[in-house]
């Protein structure tokens, strides 16, 4: 597990900090890197936060689904 950790680490720390993010790419990053994480390590839950307001929530349904909630958050 602590591998996994590290590699979404390691993801998290390869974007560039000084860019603002926009809501689409926040979503974006989460409905497929974060998705593919969750999915790959057969994860129950999972929430993560950048650190600028953005949030999201992942969960493991019953049906093997994922439901994901999201939030962001967008400064001018």
């Amino acid at each position: 597990m602590t591998d996994s950790l590290d590699e979404l680490k390691k993801i998290l720390q390869d974007e560039e900090p000084e860019k603002k993010k926009s809501p689409q790419k926040w979503t974006g990053f989460v409905e497929s890197t974060v998705v593919n994480f969750f999915d790959e390590y057969r994860i129950e839950k999972l929430s993560i936060e950048d650190g600028n307001g953005n949030k999201a929530k992942l969960t493991r349904t019953k049906d093997n689904g994922i439901k994901i909630e999201y939030s962001s958050i967008v400064m001018m």
